[in-house]
């Protein structure tokens, strides 16, 4: 009892513990993939797809049929077990069990069971995709959460110095050392700073706002993530060219398979509609018994001489006449007597069918060369996007490697405004003006090493490579 007691609360507090220490990308991605309804649909699809498949292999067995028939019959009719005529009610009771089995068809139903299979195959591909697809979008919204936290921090630590700034120049002023002018420009600038501050934030909990709804999570309280240890000192060029992006991707991306699963499912249909020109050749075989209310069996006779004429002597003729006594026969007994067994095979020639198998063919033809401009086309469009996002990545990293020589720049420089200030050989605003130097070019650098970072992972996507840090 105890055991089950704590493996109950172990399994409660599991997602509590989680959201205190907080979800890297691999759970925020998993989670997202779980609890997608669109996802969610695509599966039923592919079980539709599934069921189709497994539905085309089973119709190539044998057919196999049990029924029977409860017939009470009112007016004139010819009894089928007694070959009987009668005008009053009769009952009847047939029992059957019959079979049939296509032995040739022209291929059509093979090739029938292998296009379903394909357009399930092709269901599968396309929903990975769609999983890929959701992933870069949570990892991309994962990216702008840790941006937008950064930051937050630039402008909280940024509040922080304008305060202590703040408090430093109000003494002075107060003791005569600086005119007050100096304390209302940093009193707007703290002022300033605050508002940037609230921005951010707000900027953080909308990014954060944005992943939960990726996610399709319930709540946004005490949900966090882990902040991945990001080091991109030795990324001063790309690892991998256009082409190797390209024919990587044409190997892994789940969309160019679905689309080659198309094909031959396309390519299938096809043949399965010309195999419906063929002579189709079936086997029938079936077996049955049934009862009718009219049948009787005899269960007595009498004999007896009776005169039946007379010769032309005038001799009287004689002969025997039997008398019946019959009494309904029993239903076993029926059951037993009328079994009858049959089989055949049936051949069928399609002569004319008002065009359909004329016109499925051509619409399957249209349909080959449709899926085969459908899988161009997906690869154009890859190698259009790869080749964008390979220049997008580039010209971030170049982004990335000019805003830190940029910020490396405002900091050295602001260090220096901030020692004159202090020892009052600059004014305010010529200090203000340097920090809010630094602070758009650390606020730059930050976008510019995720906006590159997310790039990369744009670019590990098109591999088919997990996306983590």
């Amino acid at each position: 009892m105890k055991k089950l007691f704590f493996l109950f609360c172990l399994a409660y507090s599991a997602p509590v513990l989680r959201a205190q220490q907080g979800w890297d990308l691999q759970q925020c991605i998993d989670y997202a993939i779980k609890h997608n309804i669109s996802l969610k649909q695509s599966a039923l699809v592919n079980e539709i797809n599934k069921n189709n498949s497994r539905q085309s292999k089973a119709g190539m067995l044998p057919n196999l049929n049990l029924g029977s028939n409860h017939v009470q019959n009112y007016g004139q009719t010819i009894d089928r077990f007694t070959n009987q005529f009668a005008d009053s009610k009769v009952l009847s009771q047939s029992f059957f069990l019959n079979s049939s089995f296509t032995i040739w068809s022209g291929l059509s139903q093979i090739n029938n069971m292998k296009a379903n299979e394909y357009t399930y195959l092709s269901g599968v591909e396309n929903q990975k995709q769609q999983e890929y697809d959701l992933s870069l979008n949570v990892a991309n919204a994962y990216i702008a959460v840790i941006f937008t936290e950064e930051l937050s921090g630039i402008a909280k630590n940024q509040y922080d110095i304008t305060r202590e700034q703040f408090e430093r120049t109000k003494k002075m002023v107060d003791a005569g050392a600086l005119a007050k002018s100096n304390e209302y420009d940093i009193k707007a600038q703290l002022a300033n700073e605050e508002l940037n501050l609230t921005t951010a934030e707000n900027n953080y909990q909308l990014a954060m706002l944005n992943l939960v709804q990726l996610m399709n999570l319930d709540s946004v309280v005490n949900f966090s993530i882990i902040r991945p240890r990001i080091d991109l000192e030795g990324e001063q060029q790309l690892p991998y060219n256009v082409l190797e992006l390209y024919e990587t991707s044409l190997r892994n991306l789940p969309q160019i398979k679905s689309s080659e699963y198309s094909i031959q499912s396309a390519e299938k249909n096809l043949a399965a509609s010309k195999g419906r020109i063929s002579p189709v050749i079936t086997f029938n075989a079936s077996t049955g018994t049934g009862t009718s209310g009219l049948a009787e069996e005899i269960v007595n006779t009498t004999t007896v001489v009776t005169p039946i004429g007379a010769t032309n002597s005038g001799d009287i003729v004689y002969a025997p006449m039997a008398s019946y006594q019959t009494q309904a026969m029993p239903f076993s007994k029926q059951f037993n007597q009328n079994f009858n067994r049959s089989a055949g095979i049936t051949i069928s020639f399609p002569l004319f069918n008002g065009l359909s198998t004329h016109t499925s063919i051509k619409n399957a033809e249209i349909n080959v060369q449709n899926s085969r401009f459908s899988q161009d086309l997906v690869k154009q469009n890859l190698y259009k996007t790869i080749t964008q996002a390979y220049a997008n990545a580039k010209a971030a990293l170049n982004k990335y490697t000019a805003s830190k020589a940029s910020a490396e720049a405002a900091a050295e420089s602001f260090k220096y405004a901030k020692q004159k200030y202090d020892a009052g050989a600059i004014s305010a605003y010529d200090y203000s003006s340097a920090k809010n130097r630094l602070s758009a070019a650390e606020s730059n650098l930050v976008q510019a090493k995720f906006d590159y970072i997310f790039k990369l992972k744009v670019l590990d996507y098109y591999q088919g490579k997990p996306l983590q840090f």
